[in-house]
């Protein structure tokens, strides 16, 4: 594994170009203007390095020379530490370990029903997936006006989280309706962000339009 990893002298990140986890991980890279190459990962077959590298045979993944990161969440708080400015976490314990726990509501409440899309082979959330997750945000409305951004005035691996769902919320097929504008505003600060635009595919741009 190791001798792999070490024959990359730039750091390689493996990305679908419509998975919502690859899609946050891009979203932080693109936010840092971190150097890195790309190795978009398409169709049902990995490529052999990929599965190498990765045990779990999982995107995304991250090769920095030597180490080899497979989990979205892992890879995200090593880059916010491994190139520290812009920021994407509070220094304070307390703030930190509640921006923590956001992003576990976040994977727990709002990803796992969003990945139901990536896994079925119709691309559709069931009826049921829909309303809990319209029901999800939804019950997080009133933190989307509290700050410029989410539980912060600053821009946040929260955010980085949070905004490739909000932009697949189309294709999900999932209106949040006339109580949404705090919502539509957040949605259009994030989206107009020149890391956000960046961060697209172009599989992913063609979800609004």
């Amino acid at each position: 594994m190791a001798v792999i990893a070490n024959r990359r002298s730039v750091m390689t990140l493996f990305s679908r170009p419509a998975c919502i986890h690859s899609h946050r991980t891009r979203l932080v890279l693109a936010e840092k203007n971190i150097n890195i190459e790309i190795a978009s990962v398409e169709g049902p077959d990995l490529p052999e390095d990929l599965m190498d590298l990765n045990p779990y045979h999982t995107v995304p993944t991250l090769v920095d020379r030597d180490l080899v990161l497979y989990d979205s969440r892992v890879i995200i708080e090593y880059l916010d530490e491994r190139f520290p400015h812009p920021p994407l976490m509070p220094v304070d314990p307390v703030t930190r370990a509640q921006f923590r726990l956001a992003l576990f509501r976040i994977e727990t409440d709002w990803y796992q029903l969003a990945e139901e899309f990536e896994v079925d082979g119709e691309n559709k959330l069931s009826a049921k997936s829909k309303k809990m997750l319209r029901e999800s945000i939804m019950a997080s409305v009133e933190l989307f006006d509290a700050k410029q951004f989410f539980l912060s005035d600053e821009f946040s691996l929260v955010d980085c989280s949070i905004a490739p769902i909000l932009w697949r919320l189309p294709v999900y097929g999932i209106e949040l309706g006339s109580h949404a504008e705090s919502i539509e505003r957040y949605m259009k600060r994030v989206f107009e962000r020149r890391s956000f635009q960046e961060s697209l595919t172009e599989l992913e741009h063609e979800m609004r339009l």
